[in-house]
């Protein structure tokens, strides 16, 4: 069987731009199918009405949505109509969805809420398209090295494998803390894994700082060194996701888990190893 998995983009996590990838880093997978839309970075009405009924064609199995703060208002909308589809669905959020958590269980609605996704620095004194990748770029430093990548790219795997042997599929209901990454990141030295935690709490912060900057501060004597500060604090989550990783690579203990043409994961620890 071919699983069709259906992914829709609304506005930007750091999450966002790798998340039909992680699930077939070769492009050699013959068990799925995907198709991406994205608003792109807009998340209004406009772009809700046009992104949501594009998938009807595709005739998905199961659907991703994936979109800052899941509790705001057009992604609500969204999370309605995908609820009444009868299709499975998976929200994946940041931080702020997790107010959310009861609301989209009443929908039967699965979640992956990704605290380390944090809210960007979004003001036009600070915020060019440069400062922007750069600010992508280390999210998903941490993301990937933490385990955190890992974590949600096993766990949709879990589901198309369910629907693979024809399985009552259980959609996840997972938080991801900075622990729960680190068991995906699958450290062996004690240190490596310390920093990892560390930069996964890091980046958590980050977003705590950014909406206090963009929402609640209105002084920009005030909010301009907030939001660089805040940038500045996810930079230094990505170094120690880097020396994380660095520890391991000197004991040649990384972790690596590609993929199968059918769809399976293998594993490997040593560079030279097959993975197996």
């Amino acid at each position: 069987m071919v699983v069709k998995i259906g992914i829709i983009k609304i506005g930007n996590l750091g999450t966002s731009p790798l998340l039909d990838l992680v699930l077939d880093e070769r492009a050699d997978r013959a068990d799925i199918d995907i198709r991406t839309i994205s608003s792109g970075a807009k998340m209004g009405k406009i772009q809700m009405e046009y992104v949501l009924p594009k998938l009807k064609d595709f005739n998905p199995n199961f659907i991703m949505f994936i979109s800052p703060n899941p509790g705001s208002a057009q992604p609500s909308t969204a999370r309605q109509i995908l609820s009444e589809t009868g299709i499975p669905t998976i929200i994946i959020g940041d931080k702020p969805g997790e107010s959310i958590i009861e609301e989209m269980e009443k929908q039967n609605l699965g979640y992956i809420i990704i605290r380390a996704d944090p809210m960007i620095g979004a003001r036009r004194e600070f915020l060019d398209p440069t400062e922007m990748a750069l600010f992508n770029a280390y999210v998903l430093k941490v993301l990937a090295i933490t385990g955190a990548f890992r974590l949600v790219q096993e766990t949709i795997d879990k589901v198309i494998h369910e629907f693979n042997n024809n399985n009552t599929v259980k959609l996840p209901r997972v938080v991801v803390t900075a622990e729960k990454a680190a068991e995906y990141g699958d450290f062996d030295n004690p240190y490596a894994k310390a920093k990892a935690i560390a930069a996964y709490r890091i980046a958590t912060e980050v977003a705590e700082v950014d909406i206090t900057a963009c929402f609640k501060t209105k002084d920009p004597k005030r909010y301009i060194p907030l939001v660089t500060a805040a940038h500045e604090m996810i930079r230094s989550a990505a170094n120690l996701a880097s020396e994380a990783r660095e520890i391991e690579k000197n004991n040649d203990t990384v972790l690596r888990t590609p993929h199968t043409s059918n769809g399976n994961i293998v594993r490997k620890k040593s560079l030279m190893d097959k993975p197996e």
